[in-house]
């Protein structure tokens, strides 16, 4: 007999929980986790491989646990003054928000959320020993600053996320909301930019806000905009200070040279790989208009992908697409479903099926 989950001495806080997760099936068009479906430019590649064999020539030998290179990378590419010392990363964004949680939240402390959020803030928060906190969004998942001050002053959190702009929802999150959020609260404020690439260009980023303000942190990600999903590689900007104390909770060289080498390349191509960005806004943009034209409300998106709401069943549109090779993803909401904006056909592929689903209906 095997042994099962409940039978063992789990911690009883983490008892009940799911893991997070989202399907994963090999569909010819896999447009449901927000990756970008742009591949990496082949030069680009060829430099990345280079510089990883190169790295592989040392990998006997521990990697700088200080990863400085790859930090002074990062602190040019965000620009807004920053420097190495206020620059962190991690394996993926979601390593860089645990340490923010290990140092800072943790057992008898909280952190904060407006729901619906990104479902890895409370799966992170109770990971590691603290308790979440669910704020509340007005119409159409957007957050006013008088609104998110009084809901953050009365939970007096000790850590609070703002993703901005918000997934699952791709909500704007306009920056007199980060402003009032931070003067409600004397913990640590986590704006999660992991999108921001896709935002509007004349747009302000929290990076216009670090200065004077220690108790904040802007996260971002290589996966989105970047399309380095599977090189893990996430990281932040913030005081030095809070650097100092991400030091104590990270675990020794959590940084491998190997990722260090392919990250750190790919940032010397910033302007290449970015340039798939408008093209993804451009495909964002066109299904929100189609499916606003059949029928459908599409939420105002400041990322890569889009929500829409108006579908009667959202479990029988999802297996519908599914049955038609199209892999999207139903997160949840009620009478809505979320899609990746992906290449050109890829967003036709599923425009059409969507269009035939609802023309048999």
């Amino acid at each position: 007999m095997s042994l099962r989950l409940e039978d063992l001495p789990l911690r009883d806080d983490l008892r009940g929980l799911k893991p997070y997760g989202a399907p994963q099936a090999p569909l010819p068009v896999a447009l449901n986790v927000n990756e970008n479906t742009h591949p990496v430019p082949e030069d680009v590649a060829d430099d990345i491989l280079d510089s990883v064999a190169r790295a592989l020539r040392d990998v006997n030998r521990y990697p700088d646990r200080e990863f400085l290179a790859l930090r002074e990378g990062f602190a040019e590419y965000l620009g807004h003054g920053l420097s190495a010392d206020g620059i962190w990363a991690a394996n993926g964004s979601n390593e860089v928000l645990q340490h923010v949680l290990q140092a800072f939240a943790g057992p008898g402390r909280t952190a904060f959320g407006f729901a619906p959020t990104y479902s890895m803030y409370p799966l992170l928060t109770r990971a590691t020993g603290g308790e979440w906190v669910s704020g509340t969004r007005g119409h159409d998942y957007v957050i006013d600053a008088d609104s998110a001050a009084e809901q953050v002053a009365a939970a007096s959190p000790h850590v609070v996320f703002l993703c901005s702009p918000n997934n699952p929802t791709g909500t704007p999150l306009p920056i007199d909301v980060i402003e009032a959020v931070y003067e409600a609260t004397d913990g640590i404020v986590i704006v999660d930019e992991a999108y921001w690439e896709f935002a509007p260009h004349e747009e302000r980023s929290a990076l216009t806000l670090l200065p004077d303000r220690e108790r904040m942190v802007v996260s971002r990600t290589m996966s989105k905009a970047f399309a380095f999903a599977g090189a893990r590689v996430g990281y932040l900007a913030a005081d030095p200070a809070i650097i100092d104390a991400l030091r104590l909770v990270r675990l020794p060289y959590h940084l491998s040279a190997l990722t260090q080498a392919a990250a750190s390349a790919a940032l010397r191509h910033a302007p290449t790989m970015l340039r798939m960005v408008d093209d993804i806004v451009a495909q964002r943009d066109r299904i929100s208009a189609t499916v606003e034209a059949l029928g459908f409300q599409a939420y105002e998106s400041w990322t890569n992908f889009v929500l829409f709401s108006g579908v009667d069943d959202p479990a029988a549109t999802w297996q519908a697409l599914y049955d038609r090779g199209i892999l999207i993803r139903d997160i949840g909401l009620p009478h809505s479903l979320r899609v990746t904006a992906g290449t050109e056909d890829e967003t036709t592929a599923f425009l059409d099926a969507l269009a035939s689903i609802e023309s048999a209906s």
